[in-house]
């Protein structure tokens, strides 16, 4: 049941990023209109990692745009544990 339920989260995930960009959640650097800038040159991807909702990992990446701010591309998520 719980593979079931993981597999549906991921499929309606896909769904979701495959409709447009990936949207910042409550966690991400850029979340909530948040503007970012970065020390770092721009075309530097940033990682981000935090624990979202029901306990699952988000992965995200960031590309520094030429002005400096921080543009996310990409977002997934996983389980915070690995299975034995």
């Amino acid at each position: 049941m719980k593979h079931a339920v993981i597999a549906i989260f991921f499929a309606l995930t896909a769904c979701a990023s495959a409709a447009g960009g990936p949207e910042p959640l409550p966690g991400s650097l850029t979340y909530g209109g948040k503007v970012v800038h970065s020390p770092y040159r721009p075309g530097t991807v940033v990682k981000n990692t935090f624990l979202g909702k029901f306990g699952y990992r988000v992965f995200e990446t960031y590309v520094v745009q030429p002005n400096g701010t921080l543009k996310l591309t990409s977002q997934s998520t996983g389980p915070d544990f690995l299975w034995q």
